[in-house]
């Protein structure tokens, strides 16, 4: 049986996972396990877990990280009933304050993303989230750092969907040599910005420390376009987020993300200052 089997701490409300796709989760999986005749003892020490997290899965306590969905969809012959709520369940495992936005980009036809504290999440590798997470104060305990690692890691699908959307990233360049995690994980994360920067659906861009004229002086945000409906801006700091849907404000952010763009290096540019910092190292 693994640690993480362990119910180690209370959840605190901003942490909750909610009443709605992990209770009913946690409902198909009961009503699966005793329909093939399994006590709980038995069926966790199939998947590899104890019966009491099998228990506080069951019971919409527990968040089940993708693993545990696939072994349990297989020994219980779902035959993909509960690998369907994988997603949705994933999504779960966000902070609270971030969930609608996450939903949001699921969807989103554009993405634009300008970054001044740390490597956007759909850019970092796993090592470089988990350095971030362990850095969290108060600290978060091991089992809440993988499951945020793993849902963030869930996000980056979001590259291999078709069609695919329009993503751009403005990053600042002390962004880039801040070495989270050592210079290993720093190392790690420039390469993939690399990587996806050469994505044709992905333009990456670095706002170097000597420019003089900056617009994104305000801070970092995001900018949503879904599929359907009017573009969304996302604004997070200190654990608290503002979806903002007003269309002059919307209007505002996009244009003030527009000059940034202008000011920063070009697509083409930033991957060769990036290659540059990597060189560094």
């Amino acid at each position: 049986m693994r640690d993480e089997d362990e119910e180690q701490r209370q959840q605190r409300p901003e942490d909750d996972p909610g009443t709605g796709v992990v209770t009913a989760f946690g409902r198909q999986l009961k009503l699966l396990r005793v329909r093939a005749g399994l006590e709980r003892p038995e069926f966790g020490s199939r998947v590899g877990y104890a019966a009491d997290t099998v228990a506080s899965i069951e019971q919409g306590r527990r968040i089940p990280q993708a693993r545990f969905i696939d072994k349990a969809d297989e020994v219980l012959g779902a035959g993909g009933l509960l690998t369907a709520l994988k997603e949705e369940v994933g999504r779960a495992q966000y902070p609270a304050f971030f969930r609608d936005a996450a939903r949001l980009e699921t969807d989103a036809h554009e993405l634009f993303l300008y970054a001044v504290q740390a490597v956007p999440g759909l850019l970092q590798t796993e090592e470089y989230t988990r350095a971030l997470l362990a850095m969290r104060r108060p600290l978060l305990d091991e089992d809440t750092i993988e499951q945020r690692v793993a849902a963030r890691l869930l996000r980056q699908q979001i590259f291999t969907r078709w069609p695919a959307p329009l993503l751009s990233f403005v990053i600042e360049e002390a962004v880039l040599r801040k070495p989270f995690g050592g210079k290993a994980v720093l190392r790690g994360v420039l390469e993939n910005i690399l990587l996806v920067g050469d994505k044709r659906n992905v333009e990456i861009q670095v706002m170097p420390n000597d420019r003089e004229d900056n617009a994104g002086v305000d801070g970092p945000f995001s900018l949503i376009t879904p599929k359907i409906g009017d573009q969304i801006a996302y604004l997070e700091v200190q654990g608290r987020s503002i979806l903002v849907t007003d269309r002059d404000e919307v209007r505002s952010i996009s244009a003030r993300y527009g000059i940034i763009r202008s000011q920063a290096l070009t697509p083409r540019e930033s991957l060769g200052f990036v290659e540059k910092v990597l060189g560094e190292l």
